[in-house]
């Protein structure tokens, strides 16, 4: 098979609904997706169409009171001819707990709410390294200035001790992505990971991105509204509306 058209997840006719007092919302009715090693897909569509659920369904994370009904998402991991069944798995299980943060990331809409508050921005990073590496604090925390250098946060040395609020939007989305990075994920999900920032700023993000994925070699599904990004990283291009992929 050729490389750059090998498939790492595989969604297969997913249904994520949320059961409500009023009803039953149909958040994702029967998605079809295939995200490809090494390649950008970006997914695009108007409020409301299920491109976040769908990417949360991914990792596990849907709010309650919503869950996954029915479908497949096949995750074909590296250098293992085993594909693991994500949708089977217990959302508050160690097996997906290990995948989630490590094997698969997502950087967030909002980074001020993704970030813990009373946490300094390396004490952040260096609890995904600690949790999914085998490596000591003092590695940890060297790893974790390596990667605030590497999304062009200037003097990461002191940065990596200030308080997400000290930072402004732009460096705390940077700061998002050192996070989401740091255990070299197979894919990185990016939920509209520049509505929050400036014209400016969400160019140097958006290359950033493309760089990291040059070097790490990685997918990257990124859900935007905006059809200039689109035009500008795609490489695949999905059009979701009313919880479907349509075009």
């Amino acid at each position: 098979m050729d490389n750059q058209k090998e498939i790492l997840i595989e969604i297969k006719d997913l249904k994520t609904q949320f059961f409500l007092d009023e009803g039953t919302v149909k958040a994702v009715d029967g998605v079809n997706l295939d995200i490809h090693r090494n390649r950008t897909l970006c997914v695009v569509g108007e409020s409301g169409c299920g491109k976040s659920v769908t990417a949360r369904s991914i990792l596990q994370i849907v709010d309650s009171p919503g869950r996954i009904v029915e479908g497949e998402i096949l995750y074909h991991r590296h250098q293992m001819a085993d594909v693991i069944d994500l949708a089977a798995m217990n959302p508050r299980g160690k097996a997906i707990r290990k995948i989630r943060g490590k094997d698969i990331a997502m950087i967030f809409q909002e980074p001020m709410t993704s970030l813990s508050p009373i946490h300094t921005v390396g004490d952040q990073i260096t609890e995904a390294l600690l949790l999914h590496l085998p490596i000591s604090k003092d590695a940890a925390r060297e790893r974790a200035i390596e990667l605030l250098r590497l999304v062009d946060i200037p003097h990461a040395e002191q940065r990596i001790d200030t308080y997400p609020f000290q930072l402004s939007g732009g460096m705390r989305q940077r700061a998002m992505i050192a996070m989401a990075l740091s255990c070299n994920p197979s894919l990185l999900i990016a939920d509209e990971p520049t509505t929050a920032v400036d014209v400016t700023t969400q160019a140097q993000i958006l290359e950033l991105m493309l760089e990291l994925q040059d070097e790490y070699h990685m997918a990257i599904m990124l859900i935007t509204h905006d059809l200039g990004v689109v035009a500008e990283i795609a490489d695949d291009v999905a059009v979701m509306y009313l919880g479907q992929v349509v075009e």
